[in-house]
């Protein structure tokens, strides 16, 4: 009974299985046309049905389902096809506009769905027929930038058709297609602070049949040319007729007209058959090679500035020693030699006392530093360096002793300061202490 259940179990999970696999592996024809916007919308609901039933009701309504596109074969797609999928409960969108070099090429898009919460995975291929047209290229193309959407929201059909009618409305042509819609983030567009409901921004290509509107030239003008440098708004005088959904930056619309674009051709080379001439029969070397003598460029790598730096040596010599001019500069230089070495020596005296005019005073009685004698501003060039002290102020009277037999004598010392540090030492040689 078990061998029976367990029979019967394994032959629904095949058939479940079958029905996955039948279903992931059909293919989707979609016929695009050179030089117009192509979108593909990846439904959510249309792949629920690819992932085997769930025990609850109403779990697959809400599962995540994120997808992989690629280019069959290669892990990327084709450089004219986008995606974009906001949230892992959003439908995904392959947009892009293919180029009349991609007419008659079938391009078969692998789309991979994963389901987020059962991590269960369905595929099934797209395969885009890039067809000509006889419209393409329109030669007038206008490129619009729109700051209060973002590229997704433009992709919606309802959304697209409501620019294209604006733009009709102020343009009057026979044909007008969109071309291409680009997100400001692949212009190297910065993501929007998420307040205010800020957008990231959208570029829209739009081509028609007819040269353009006399409204769509007024951002050429001077006048708005000038507010555009500035940074101000342009006065356009139908951006009413977009105001009202799409809010444009009319300076940084771009209007071209492609039969005065001169054309670039670049020239590349015969690619040739791939197949490397015929040189004739291989030859390797001899295996008895001789050995390199190097000892030559040895001599040169070091004999030659070897030599080069004796005649430089033997030429300074013969400057410095026997020219009139080298023995002035030598005694220059002895002369300065010896001036340093008596500086030198003269520093290590350390019981010479500073010069009074240059040091400031010291009250002993009410410890206040007063500033030296003479301003900074003073001219002491024709004064004597050591200042008579019959009239200085808080001077000190000490007694002085001179040689025996005679009496005592009174003498003026300063308290000096000598690098913030009282010299007292002076004061007291004077008493004999």
């Amino acid at each position: 009974m078990r061998s029976t259940m367990s029979a019967a179990a394994a032959v629904a999970w095949l058939g479940t299985v079958v029905t996955i696999l039948s279903r992931s592996h059909a293919d989707r024809n979609v016929y695009p046309s050179a030089g117009v916007l192509f979108v593909h919308v990846l439904e959510r609901e249309y792949f629920k049905g690819e992932f085997p039933p769930y025990p609850k009701s109403g779990d697959a309504s809400n599962d995540p389902i994120t997808f992989n596109t690629n280019l069959m074969g290669y892990p990327d797609r084709p450089g004219w096809l986008r995606y974009i999928q906001r949230t892992p409960l959003s439908d995904g969108v392959l947009y892009g506009s293919p180029t009349a070099e991609h007419v008659g090429k079938p391009t078969v898009i692998e789309i991979t769905a994963y389901n987020r919460r059962t991590f269960e995975t369905a595929r099934h291929n797209l395969v885009i027929n890039i067809m000509a047209t006889e419209e393409f290229p329109l030669p007038y193309q206008a490129e619009f930038y729109i700051k209060n959407m973002n590229v997704e929201e433009m992709l919606a059909s309802e959304v697209l058709g409501d620019f294209l009618g604006a733009v009709k409305n102020v343009w009057q042509p026979e044909r007008l297609n969109a071309i291409n819609i680009t997100s400001a983030l692949d212009r190297g567009g910065r993501v929007p602070l998420p307040i205010n409901n800020l957008k990231e921004g959208v570029y829209v290509m739009v081509g028609a049949d007819v040269p353009f509107s006399s409204c769509l030239r007024e951002v050429e003008s001077p006048h708005n040319q000038l507010r555009c440098s500035q940074e101000m708004e342009p006065a356009i005088s139908c951006d009413k007729k977009f105001r009202a959904q799409f809010h444009i930056d009319w300076c940084k619309i771009s209007l071209v007209d492609i039969n005065k674009v001169v054309p670039v051709y670049i020239t590349r080379p015969d690619p040739g058959t791939g197949i490397l001439p015929d040189f004739g029969e291989y030859k390797p070397p001899s295996e008895f090679l001789k050995s390199r003598d190097y000892f030559s460029d040895f001599l040169v790598t070091l004999g030659v500035p070897s030599a080069v730096a004796v005649v430089l040596f033997f030429i300074l010599g013969y400057t410095m020693c026997f020219r009139r001019e080298g023995v002035i500069q030598l005694v220059h230089h002895s002369s300065i030699q010896k001036s340093s070495k008596e500086l030198r020596s003269m520093s290590k005296n350390r019981e010479i006392s500073w010069p009074l005019s240059t040091l400031p005073v010291f009250n002993p009685v009410s410890g206040e530093v007063v500033p030296p004698i003479h301003p900074d501003n003073y001219e002491t060039t024709s004064m004597p360096l050591m200042q008579t002290q019959a009239n200085l102020q808080n001077q000190i009277t000490i007694p002085q002793q001179r040689p025996s037999g005679d009496n005592y004598v009174m003498s003026t010392f300063r308290r000096l300061e000598v690098n913030g540090i009282p010299e007292e030492r002076k004061v007291a040689e004077a008493l004999n202490l």
